[in-house]
């Protein structure tokens, strides 16, 4: 199964930071963060696949993804959107209680 799911990026307010905080409105809760943009993307889908995969194991629904147009960032943040593959996903972290850290 594959979803899609907006996010909002936003980047780090400190001098010369590269990081950006990454979160996913339709998953409350769902919050993650890298050292640069990329690694926030990775985090991001990471985070929202773990979210998603601990529903569907406890037996309930996947939430549905808002449209892109109805997510709105506060100042200075901008959206795009994470996909998630949570066939592979599972198959790596099914069943398990903690995900491995991701490592860079």
């Amino acid at each position: 199964m594959k979803l899609s799911y907006p996010a909002i990026f936003y980047h780090w307010d400190e001098p010369g930071s590269t990081g950006y905080t990454v979160e996913v409105p339709d998953l409350p809760g769902c919050v993650s963060e890298g050292d640069n943009l990329t690694q926030a993307i990775i985090m991001g889908t990471n985070a929202a696949s773990g979210w998603v995969l601990s529903e569907l194991e406890d037996g309930n629904p996947v939430p549905e993804a808002s449209d892109v147009a109805d997510i709105h960032p506060e100042q200075g943040g901008f959206v795009s959107m994470l996909l998630l593959d949570m066939d592979v996903y599972a198959e790596k972290y099914g069943h398990k209680a903690v995900l491995e850290e991701t490592v860079f």
